[in-house]
């Protein structure tokens, strides 16, 4: 087996298909591959840190992809290349006691590795829709393009849920990367920096860690309320903004209230009012008519200025706006009926969104309209059966779960057995493509829709 190359390359179509983009950007796409033999695959990973979290997140399915390249079982061997100026120039670590000698990789390989952004790609400047709303917050985030860094800095951004922080965080940092590609963005949310430094933590690798985030130079920090109370998690979030800062690397931050209304030490919440504190509010009628006319263009629907106007006036949430369209679609499909202002009253008027914001579904809800539908019991659903009607069963749940709920990625495959995070990603991916040919499947993932939407 002297082709590693070739086998990698197998492997990565594999995983490409089956983890999210974004993960797979910043975790896969930075793995080296160094040689192999009957036993084991040798790659190169840059830090301790980034062993352990492949290692507890994504080795079984990599072993996998593996197995199909190249036709035989393989175990990974890890080559962690440490900072030469620490010196050491590297250490290999594997899943057996098998001693193996491997040539260190040159540091400037490594440090040619791309940096993955997470940003979402969707959520641009350009389809950030400006109304009275979050005209400061918008027009602050394009002078924050123009020079990151600057006198917005940090930019602390807030508001209630869905009104478009997170929107408008990504799309600053869409476009400082365009305006600057040689700059690090990270957009991360506080649930994940939280989970990574505890990982950090119980492997003993926080000077990765914070090595890791004091090497951006734009920091995105999403839902930043979700850190209240976790002041191990905040002391360490407090030293890494004091360094940026210092720097003059621009720090952006998310969050549902005012940061005085923060459960937080005075010496945090001083911090996040040091640059600009831009609050956006629900869209007012206006707004909500252009973010319509531009969705219902996105989703290639052609609706009328009563139907435009019908829906503004009765929905206020932007979320519940786009739902309401996605719900016409539906309904339109199966139904075989036109898209008309009856077929938007009909729907606001059963329930399917009201004026105040929808209370969120949950993910038992979804999980009891999915057995109903397929006959089966809640037990079955998150066993480890893999009969084929179960198993669609389960893959459905996930991709109705990741759709139409908040809820992380982690959540949802600990509410189905304990499921580990590619899994739900791919069934998440499997149900998007069986969509694409399985008609069945298809009307009957939007009979539930149109269910889900009525709770």
């Amino acid at each position: 087996m002297t082709n590693y190359q070739e086998i990698w390359n197998k492997t990565l179509s594999i995983l490409k298909d089956n983890i999210e983009e974004t993960q797979y950007k910043t975790w896969i796409s930075q793995i080296i591959p160094l040689s192999c033999d009957s036993e084991f695959f040798d790659i190169q990973v840059p830090s301790d840190f980034f062993k352990e979290y492949i290692d507890e997140h994504y080795v079984d399915i990599i072993c996998s992809a593996l197995q199909k390249s190249c036709g035989v079982p393989l175990d990974i061997k890890y080559h962690i290349v440490i900072d030469p100026n620490m010196g050491n120039k590297g250490t290999t670590i594997q899943n057996s006691q098998r001693p193996i000698e491997l040539n260190n990789p040159s540091p400037s390989e490594s440090s040619t590795q791309p940096f993955c952004t997470n940003l979402n790609p969707r959520y641009r400047m350009k389809n950030f829709i400006e109304g009275t709303s979050n005209k400061l917050a918008r027009t602050a985030g394009i002078n924050i393009i123009n020079n990151p860094g600057g006198v917005f800095n940090p930019f602390f951004i807030y508001g209630d849920s869905t009104v478009g922080k997170t929107h408008l965080a990504n799309a600053i940092g869409l476009g400082i990367k365009e305006r600057y590609p040689e700059k690090k963005v990270l957009y991360v949310s506080a649930n994940d920096f939280m989970i990574q430094y505890g990982d950090s933590i119980k492997n003993q690798h926080t000077n990765d860690f914070l090595k890791f985030y004091q090497s951006v130079d734009i920091l995105i920090l999403d839902d930043v309320q979700d850190l209240e109370g976790k002041e191990k998690t905040l002391n360490t979030f407090f030293h890494i903004f004091n360094q940026l800062h210092q720097m003059g690397r621009q720090l952006i931050m998310c969050c549902d209230r005012d940061p005085s209304e923060l459960k937080m030490s005075d010496r945090i919440i001083t911090r996040f009012k040091w640059g600009l504190n831009a609050k956006i509010d629900k869209p007012e009628l206006e707004l909500r008519k252009k973010i319509l006319k531009s969705k219902a263009s996105d989703y290639g629907m052609e609706i009328t200025d009563d139907i435009v106007d019908y829906i503004a006036e009765n929905i206020t949430n932007n979320r519940a706006l786009e739902g309401t369209l996605m719900s016409m679609l539906a309904n339109a499909s199966i139904l075989n009926t036109e898209i008309n202002i009856n077929l938007a009253k009909k729907i606001i008027n059963n329930g399917e969104h009201k004026k105040a914001a929808p209370t969120p579904v949950s993910l038992e809800q979804i999980y009891d309209l999915v057995c109903e539908n397929y006959a089966i019991t809640k037990n079955e659903l998150v066993s480890k059966s893999r009969k084929s009607l179960i198993s669609e069963a389960r893959q459905v749940a996930i991709y109705l779960a990741r759709k139409h709920t908040n809820n992380s990625l982690i959540e949802i495959g600990k509410s189905l057995g304990n499921r580990n995070h590619a899994t739900i990603v791919y069934a998440q991916k499997t149900i998007n493509d069986l969509m694409a040919t399985n008609i069945n499947l298809k009307k009957r993932i939007q009979q539930l829709e149109c269910e889900i939407n009525n709770i």
